[in-house]
C-alpha cells in the first residue's frame, strides 16, 4: 500500500511508498521538498460537508463578475475608425511636438480616451510625429513635462506610439 497526498506547492497526487511516510521527499513534479505524511491503515480522512450556501454565494457572485466585465466590455467598445494617412492640413512642428508630449502625459496619467483622440491627430501627420519621436527617444534629460515619468515607461510609451502610427 502507498500513501497518496497532494504536493502543497503544485497540487499534483503523489504516490508515496509505506516507508516514506513521516519523512521529506521530492515532488515529481515541481521539484519542491515535501513532507510525506504518515497514515495508519485504519485512519480515514475526514471531509468538512459542502456548505449549500457558500456554494450558491460564490456561483452569484462569479456570475455576477461576468456580467459586470461584460458590461465594462460593451461601454468600453470603440467603433474602428479609418485614420486617415495625411490630411493635407499643415501643421507647425511646435504643435506637432505638443501633441506628441499631450499623449505621453495623458497615457502616463491613465487618460486612454484622451490618448486615442491625441493619437489620431499624430497619425494623420505619421512622418513627421517619427522624426519628433526618434528626436524624443534620443534625448537624455527628457521634455519637462514629462521629466516625471520614469525613463524606462516613457521610453515603452514612445515604442508605443511609433507601433500605433506605423
Amino acid at each position: 500500500m502507498s500513501i497518496k497526498f497532494h504536493c502543497e506547492h503544485c497540487g499534483k497526487r503523489i504516490d508515496a511508498p509505506d516507508t516514506a511516510g513521516g519523512k521529506r521527499g521530492k515532488c515529481p513534479a515541481c521539484h519542491n521538498r515535501v513532507y510525506v505524511p504518515e497514515l495508519e491503515a485504519d485512519e480515514e480522512l475526514k471531509l468538512a460537508p459542502i456548505d449549500e450556501t457558500e456554494e450558491e454565494r460564490q456561483k452569484r457572485l462569479r456570475a455576477e463578475a461576468l456580467q459586470l466585465n461584460q458590461n465594462i466590455f460593451e461601454d468600453t467598445v470603440v467603433p474602428d475608425a479609418p485614420v486617415a494617412t495625411n490630411t493635407g492640413a499643415s501643421i507647425d512642428e511646435d504643435e506637432l511636438t505638443d501633441s506628441v508630449v499631450r499623449y505621453l502625459r495623458q497615457m502616463a496619467d491613465g487618460d486612454l480616451d484622451g490618448a486615442q483622440r491625441t493619437a489620431q491627430t499624430i497619425a494623420t501627420h505619421r512622418r513627421e510625429a517619427m522624426s519628433i519621436l526618434d528626436r524624443m527617444a534620443a534625448d537624455e534629460p527628457p521634455n519637462a513635462e514629462l521629466q516625471d515619468i520614469p525613463a524606462q515607461v516613457l521610453s515603452g510609451l514612445i515604442r508605443n506610439l511609433r507601433t500605433r502610427i506605423s
